[in-house]
């Protein structure tokens, strides 16, 4: 795992200097250049398959090409073999120099040959052409930022901008989908003019020009009629091989911990698969319906696992400003939990296996079953929906416990009212702000600055992909094709490098999504049973009944601590925001949603968070304040 630069413009040097700088939590080991006439390359080093002689930039054979990447080549073992019988030399141990061979032999068809997670650069001299590619889904970031007279990419946007080159500005078509989907759809990024390579996709700059292509996609279609029982000892067999694909190491790898099965499944596996115990990392809360630690207390006794705990708090408001940075973005609580997990794993390893793509994968999501539940309930007459169900709802006062009652009911409700692709957006949109409450939140001026965007693009696109028919291959394939690359990699990269932690993720691996894509969808998700067959694998190696417990987020007791400790500071903050200040956000309107979530009448706690979020976001990225001033002024609204 590292940290990559480059740039092609005349204050390259200089430029790759200071990006290179701002990586360095992604590779504290080492850094390495490379600069000829056109190019500076950058690179920040985390050392794990041949920690002494793996240094990048790295040269071919005869200095044509120059390579810099940042991953892990899961079939580098036997592409390196293969390589080396068809006359290739190798001038270090490591996984990622098999890249540079198989350009040479194959040119931008490497990509095609790859299994891992990479983001890579490859400067090919005598063209004078700069090839970058990044993994099938996603796991590894790459972004970029072209004007025309400069070039330069980054893994990360803080690289693009410490270069002194790329203005720090709000991009406020980014922002309005954000506050929908929680993340910025396709290739744009909340910073104007900064964008990332798509995922699956190669580009090629050449002569001032850029070319993307996409080489990989899931398939749907070709279904394979296996009885279940057969289906269940192939998934079995393919994630025994996958995870052992992913220990691929010369340092210790440990394994994050739940209570669900995705990362508790191949905790055990990868567990079974090593010398020695492994160590794994959970995460709690002080409230029960939120607290993972005792399932994964037990799985971890179970198997003879280390298990490492931490138990978070509401004070963890003061750290949100370095979350913040990491991400460059909002800090999602998802990412809080990657974010500390990985802080208790950076003391004990360097590597970690996570659950990423369970869900959307296999169809993990209440919303991949409760799109059924919903036909059923439009059933029912109108009137008895609306004179009786629905206003006895609207009574129901607000638990905030995790997936609440109140909760349930009023996403069935609201889900009623649409239908097909739809109403799998609003599904997506519901913890968080649809059309309807974007536009209460946005003055008119800033609604006029964003006319014509529609954040159920993003999901229409590709739910309605004309060669799937079937409702769950839909939506998992939006899923595989939105969330996971705009939301679930990014968060798990940026949190877990915050700490030098490299995260493995054994259900991204494109091989593992073939196979579950040609899986009739009755295995995935069947009446009212999420994940069926990767439940049935699951049992093989969980406890007890863990393996058929209903799912349970990787979250916080946020609603709680909003109406609580967190009362006050939040609504001072949103007197001074920043967003109303400069006439975006209706102050008003913010301290509605506080008051009503304070009164229990509607949970608000991920809206209330995101614009938390996007608030210290604001004071770093537009107002230039760093971290540490940032958290200073959390303190001060803690303090009264």
């Amino acid at each position: 795992m590292c940290g990559i630069v480059g740039a092609i413009c005349p204050e390259k040097d200089d430029a790759v200097t200071r990006m290179t700088a701002a990586l360095e939590h992604r590779g504290p080991d080492g850094d390495g250049y490379y600069r000829d006439d056109e190019i500076a390359l950058g690179h920040r080093r985390l050392a794990i398959i041949d920690v002494e002689g793996g240094r990048q930039p790295i040269t071919s054979e005869d200095g044509s090409l120059v390579l810099l990447c940042n991953g892990e080549i899961y079939n580098s073992p036997q592409l390196r073999e293969a390589l080396i019988a068809r006359g290739h030399r190798f001038k270090t141990a490591t996984d990622v120099e098999v890249i540079l061979h198989l350009y040479e032999d194959h040119g931008q068809a490497c990509v095609e040959h790859l299994r891992g997670m990479f983001a890579f650069a490859i400067w090919d001299r005598a063209a004078s052409t700069l090839f970058m590619a990044r993994d099938h889904l996603g796991q590894k970031p790459l972004f970029y930022y072209h004007d025309g007279r400069r070039f330069l990419f980054a893994s990360e946007i803080k690289g693009l901008i410490a270069s002194g080159l790329v203005a720090s500005d709000l991009d406020m078509t980014s922002l309005w989908h954000l506050l929908s989907l929680r993340y910025v759809p396709g290739a744009q990024t909340l910073y104007r003019g900064i964008e990332r390579l798509p995922p699956a996709s190669t580009m090629t700059f050449k002569d001032g020009k850029l070319t993307t292509r996409r080489y990989w996609a899931p398939d749907f279609g070709g279904k394979r009629n296996w009885g279940e029982k057969e289906a269940v000892e192939r998934l079995d067999g393919l994630m025994r091989a996958t995870v052992e694909a992913h220990l691929l190491s010369d340092v210790p790898v440990g394994s994050f911990l739940s209570s669900g099965i995705d990362c508790s499944t191949l905790a055990c596996i990868a567990n079974s698969l090593s010398r020695e115990p492994l160590a794994a990392f959970g995460v709690g809360s002080e409230y029960a319906s939120f607290n993972e630690l005792p399932t994964a207390r037990v799985i971890a006794e179970h198997h003879g696992m280390h298990l490492h705990e931490q138990i978070v708090r509401p004070d963890v408001l003061t750290l949100v400003p370095e979350l913040v940075q990491h991400m460059d973005g909002p800090a999602d609580p998802f990412g809080m939990g990657v974010y500390f997990a990985s802080r208790m794993a950076s003391k004990e390893v360097k590597v970690v296996l996570g659950g990423d793509g369970g869900d959307e994968v296999f169809g993990g999501f209440d919303r991949h079953k409760g799109q059924r539940l919903v036909d059923l309930y439009c059933r029912l007459p109108q009137g008895l929906r609306r004179a009786v169900i629905e206003r006895l709802v609207a009574r129901l006062p607000e638990s905030f416990e995790y997936k609440s009652l109140t909760q349930r009911m009023a996403w069935l409700i609201a889900m009623s009212e649409q239908g097909g692709g739809r109403r799998y957006a609003e599904s997506i949109f519901f913890l968080r702000f649809n059309r309807e409450a974007k536009e209460a939140l946005f003055t008119s001026q800033a609604r006029a600055s964003v006319e014509g965007a529609d954040s159920a693009d993003a999901i229409l696109a590709q739910f309605d992909s004309p060669n799937i028919e079937d409702l769950v291959d839909r939506m998992l394939y939006t899923d595989q094709m939105t969330s996971i690359p705009g939301f679930n990699t990014t968060v798990t990269d940026h949190m877990s490098m915050a700490w030098s932690v490299e995260v493995r993720s054994p259900f991204l691996d494109h091989e593992v999504v073939e196979f579950a894509a040609a899986l009739p969808t009755r295995y995935k998700v069947r009446l009212w049973r999420l994940k069926h067959i990767l439940r049935r694998v699951a049992a093989r190696y969980l406890p007890g009944d863990i393996a058929n417990r209903p799912k349970q987020g990787f979250g916080f007791p946020i609603g709680f601590w909003i109406k609580g400790e967190l009362q006050a500071p939040l609504r001072r903050l949103f007197e001074e925001s920043f967003f109303v200040r400069n006439g975006i956000f209706d102050g008003a309107f913010l301290h509605r949603m506080l008051d009503q979530h304070i009164s229990a009448q509607v949970d608000h706690s991920h809206r209330i968070w995101l614009l938390f979020n996007l608030e210290v976001w604001a004071r770093l990225a537009l107002e230039n304040q760093t971290s540490g001033q940032a958290q200073d002024e959390v303190r001060r609204l803690m303090a009264g």
